[in-house]
């Protein structure tokens, strides 16, 4: 198929969306499917996120995305977000009449009302109008799945995640006082936290543990300097990339994910690919990973994750591994593919006939 990607979240920014469709369209690409995605770098003009700087919403896109679509005539469109181009590539496919397919990758909600004074509720609201007439409103997990359809939300599937098991792998750990050494430094255990440094990541509830050694955090983020000069005897190593990450991960000894608002985490698999047992809260993603995988502990949210986290130090970092071995990209791009929302054959030649009869009149009249 020709698939379109309409996204507000793409290079240069770092996280799990970003990360999740460019192995998406790598794997499918090797399927045999062709790709046209449009985000913020494609040229429109940009203003940054309030609050979050390194986000930037594209502006008046519209028109040149209907412009992008009848010239690529794409057999499915995605959406993958609900920002700005998100808001103008639901528009078009609603004006044309083209099914489309949308994703719940972010608590928008959550994430708004841990910015600014603006209730859940009315996030809610937003984003249950955004998805409604998607076809399919792809979901990280069983349990967000069940929580999105207590709030009324329709055509929800769960679309669970991948991970690079060579990427992330233990062979990347390096021992306490080896040359290269991520942590040198740093007393043992180390405790490790990977991502966004923002409000919403609950990061301060990591860094206020009661715990051994050395906690580390990897990432950057608008909270970064704030923590960096709050928590001196934190290990800020700030953003990492390709071989300087998978060391990270692999020479930690327990990973510590305090977030309450990822729909998925896929931090957690990373970090179990690497080797390394998890501690979490039961929340949305943790929960329905880590329970029973003997890879992780989970903690009430509001418990204690501090013995969570202990406890991880006793887990075999091998089950870890064996354990996150069990998620695929392959079969993620697969299950994506089979969420689309294409035309059937016979109506996409119809569609796409009168879609260029329009534009032909439309030229004439003009």
């Amino acid at each position: 198929m020709k698939i379109m990607l309409i996204t507000d979240a793409w290079d240069p920014q770092v996280n799990g969306v970003v990360r999740t469709m460019k192995r998406v369209i790598a794997e499918t690409e090797a399927m045999g499917h062709e790709w046209e995605v449009v985000s913020p770098a494609d040229g429109f003009p940009t203003i940054p996120l309030p609050t979050y700087s390194e986000i930037r919403l594209a502006l008046f896109a519209r028109r040149k995305i209907e412009e992008r679509f009848h010239e690529f005539e794409p057999d499915a469109v995605h959406i993958a977000t609900e920002g700005t181009l998100g808001m103008a590539g639901r528009a078009m496919c609603v004006k044309l009449k083209h099914p489309f397919s949308t994703a719940y990758h972010t608590r928008f909600p959550e994430y708004v009302s841990a910015r600014f004074p603006v209730p859940t509720a009315w996030g809610y609201r937003f984003v249950r109008w955004f998805h409604k007439f998607s076809g399919r409103v792809m979901v990280p997990t069983p349990s967000m799945v069940a929580e999105l359809e207590g709030r009324n939300f329709r055509n929800t599937v769960a679309w669970t995640r991948g991970v690079d098991t060579e990427h992330f792998h233990p062979r990347w750990r390096i021992a306490e006082g080896a040359p290269g050494d991520p942590y040198e430094g740093c007393a043992r255990p180390v405790f490790l936290n990977v991502g966004r440094v923002a409000v919403e990541k609950n990061i301060e509830a990591f860094l206020e543990l009661d715990l051994p050694g050395s906690k580390a955090v990897v990432g950057e983020g608008p909270q970064l300097e704030e923590l960096t000069e709050k928590y001196p005897d934190v290990h800020f190593a700030g953003a990492k990339f390709g071989e300087d990450l998978s060391r990270y991960f692999a020479s930690a000894d327990a990973f510590v994910f305090p977030s309450l608002t990822d729909t998925f985490g896929l931090v957690v698999l990373e970090a179990m690919a690497s080797g390394v047992p998890v501690a979490a809260y039961d929340a949305t993603g943790p929960r329905d990973v880590i329970p029973g995988s003997r890879a992780g502990v989970i903690a009430p949210v509001g418990g204690d994750l501090a013995a969570a986290a202990m406890e991880c130090l006793e887990l075999s970092r091998e089950r870890c591994r064996e354990y996150a071995e069990g998620y695929s990209w392959q079969a993620c791009a697969e299950a994506f593919v089979q969420n689309l929302q294409p035309l059937p054959p016979p109506e996409r030649k119809r569609f796409w006939q009168r879609i260029r009869l329009r534009r032909r009149r439309n030229r004439a009249l003009a």
